[in-house]
């Protein structure tokens, strides 16, 4: 289990941070899939992988994080953003989700020019937070910053 955690920690927390934009979340997230994989290590069936079954746990955390957060604070429009087109059974489902994607939309382009362009390529063109240090020629740490301070922003716009 330990080789497990050390081969996976690193992607499957920045597959939550990505996703989150918030390190003690993307964190607490991470520890939670690795904890329940040990606790029903006998009962878990695994098949397509071991890297692909984590994450999808890391979706599923994720989305429900933020139902949650949303049911907490409001915030619903994360939640549609997050939520796949596939999930939408209605016609209202998907205005609802259209409207709350143009929402984000628009909250993104209030957001300082280098803010808007880390948050796009992490959300939109699925980068990690080390390619996009790298194309930016910023630290690590500047890219987590960038998109802890997005998310605030975007929450703050949205609610």
């Amino acid at each position: 289990m330990e080789q497990i955690f050390n081969l996976y920690w690193e992607a499957i927390f920045d597959a939550a941070f990505k996703k989150i934009g918030d390190e003690n979340v993307a964190q607490d997230i991470t520890q939670e899939i690795f904890i329940s994989l040990w606790e029903h290590r006998e009962q878990v069936i695994i098949s397509g992988g071991l890297a692909a079954y984590l994450h999808g746990a890391v979706k599923f955390k994720v989305i429900n994080h933020f139902r949650n957060t949303t049911v907490k604070d409001g915030h619903k429009a994360e939640l549609a953003t997050l939520m796949n087109q596939r999930y939408a059974d209605s016609a209202d489902d998907l205005l609802i989700l259209k409207d709350a994607q143009q929402k984000v939309e628009e909250a993104l382009m209030l957001l300082p020019e280098r803010m808007r362009l880390v948050v796009t390529m992490s959300r939109k063109q699925e980068k990690s937070i080390k390619e996009i240090a790298s194309e930016l020629n910023v630290s690590v740490q500047t890219v987590k910053n960038q998109i802890t301070s997005a998310m605030k922003l975007l929450k703050k716009s949205l609610s």
